[in-house]
C-alpha cells in the first residue's frame, strides 16, 4: 500500500533526514513543512492520508490541529513524535489526541522501520476506535509503553512542575491554579520526594526541579 505522507517539524535538519529516511523506506513523502500554518495548507492542497508530525513544539496547537485536520478526513492516519515520555508535561491529556493516534518517544527508536512501520499502522486504525498507542523500539503497540518516575506523578504534581519550570512564584502559582500558596509548598515538597531531591541549603531546590523538568521534555543540554 503506497500512502501519501505529510512530514511536520519545525527543526529543519529532523524535517529533511526523517523525510529522506522514508522515502527510503518506500514511503510516500509528498510534502514538508516547518510550521503549523504551511501544513494546514498543504493538507488541502496535497490530502495526505498519514501526517508525521513532531508535537514538542507547539504542542496544543499541534494537536488542535491534527484534531480538526481528522475532522476533514475520518480515515486520516496521524504519528506523533516526541522526545518527552508523558504528554502532560506539555500541558496536553491524552483524551485530546485523535483515536489510532501512534506515539513515538524518539529517543526509544533504534531505526527507522519503526516510524515506516507506524505510518501503516496508523492509516489503517485510523477511523476505529483503536486508543492512543505508544510505539517501542520494537515496534510493538501497548499502552504504558514507557512508565517512568513521571507515571506515579498525579496531574495537579504535573501541572505545578510545568508551572515551576516556567520561573512562578508559589504565590503565582497559587493564584494560577485558585490554591492557597501553603498548598503549592506542599506540593512543591511531594514533587522534589519523586525526584530523589534532597533538602540542600547549598542549591537552590526550584531550579533542581525545574532542570528535571526540561530533562524529561527532552530540552538540550549544555
Amino acid at each position: 500500500m503506497t500512502l501519501r505522507v505529510l512530514v511536520i517539524n519545525d527543526d529543519a535538519f529532523e524535517l529533511a533526514t526523517l523525510s529522506a529516511a522514508l522515502r527510503l523506506h518506500t514511503i510516500n513523502v509528498v510534502g514538508e513543512a516547518k510550521n503549523l500554518a504551511v501544513a494546514e495548507s498543504l493538507f488541502r492542497s496535497l490530502q495526505p492520508e498519514v501526517l508525521v508530525i513532531d508535537i514538542q513544539f507547539d504542542g496544543q496547537e499541534a494537536v488542535t490541529l491534527v484534531k480538526k485536520l481528522r475532522k476533514l478526513n475520518p480515515a486520516l492516519g496521524i504519528v506523533l513524535t516526541t522526545a518527552c515520555p508523558d504528554l502532560r508535561l506539555l500541558n496536553i491529556a491524552s483524551k485530546d489526541v485523535p483515536n489510532g493516534t501512534q506515539l513515538i518517544l524518539k529517543k526509544s527508536i533504534s531505526n527507522l522501520e519503526v516510524i515506516a512501520e507506524s505510518v501503516l499502522k496508523s492509516a489503517l486504525v485510523a477511523d476505529s476506535n483503536s486508543p492512543v498507542m505508544w510505539v517501542d523500539s520494537h515496534g510493538s503497540l501497548h499502552e504504558n509503553a514507557f512508565t517512568s518516575i513521571l507515571g506515579a506523578m498525579t496531574d495537579t504534581q504535573i501541572e505545578t512542575l510545568r508551572l515551576v519550570a516556567t520561573g512562578l512564584s508559589n504565590a503565582e502559582i497559587g493564584r494560577v491554579r485558585y490554591v492557597s500558596e501553603k498548598s503549592v509548598e506542599q506540593i512543591v515538597a511531594r514533587i522534589a520526594v519523586h525526584f530523589a531531591i534532597a533538602p540542600d541549603r547549598t542549591r537552590n531546590l526550584r531550579v533542581l526541579i525545574a532542570g528535571q523538568y526540561y530533562k524529561w521534555i527532552g530540552a538540550p543540554r549544555h
